[in-house]
């Protein structure tokens, strides 16, 4: 395998570990938040923002910990007769398997940039082409000219209504890098598939 193909592996591997290992302490402001909504709720006015707080940090519990999930070898899979194949049937196994998930991440991604493009205010039908606008914009008239192409910005329904462009923000990072961690597996699987590598 290229020595390029390689380093980028390692180089995503190390990435979506330090974002996975900083993830993981997530729950625990998930659970701080909780502990305050039912302080709150016995013994004071109910807050209106816990219950959604403790969402959108659930979700970047999930969706930033899934790519170090996969690195680790830790996401479901039918074990049945997984577990007693050699590695080089693993790998292809896992090579096919993984294009599929390539797909499926794919089509998430597009969503959740399309998402992302309608909770900033566009409602047109290609929002690549509205990020890129965005960008240029910020980088030669700074935050306020970026700001005048943002349309109405969309909330939540809920009593508290937050902002829901940062909790998508998450999702697009959170599903790049599940891309790029399912890209290094495959490359991984085809480098175990060429060179006919048996060991675990």
């Amino acid at each position: 395998m290229p020595r390029a193909l390689m380093q980028f592996v390692r180089l995503i591997d190390l990435m979506n570990k330090g974002v996975g290992r900083v993830a993981m302490y997530g729950i625990f402001a998930m659970m701080a938040v909780l502990l305050y909504s039912s302080i709150s709720k016995s013994f004071f006015n109910p807050s209106l923002w816990t219950l959604e707080v403790a969402q959108f940090l659930m979700v970047a519990y999930f969706i930033l910990g899934g790519p170090y999930s996969i690195q680790l070898g830790s996401n479901v899979r039918m074990d049945l007769f997984y577990g007693s194949w050699s590695v080089r049937t693993k790998a292809m196994v896992d090579s096919v398997s993984v294009l599929c998930l390539l797909f499926y991440l794919g089509i998430l991604f597009q969503g959740a940039m399309v998402s992302m493009a309608y909770s900033l205010g566009y409602f047109g039908t290609e929002p690549y082409a509205f990020y890129w606008d965005l960008l240029t914009a910020f980088l030669t008239g700074g935050p306020d000219a970026a700001g005048e192409m943002l349309g109405y910005l969309e909330r939540s329904s809920t009593a508290w209504r937050p902002f829901l462009w940062p909790v998508k923000l998450v999702l697009i990072a959170g599903v790049f890098l599940m891309l790029l961690q399912v890209l290094a597996e495959l490359i991984r699987d085809i480098d175990h598939l060429i060179s006919g590598k048996e060991d675990t």
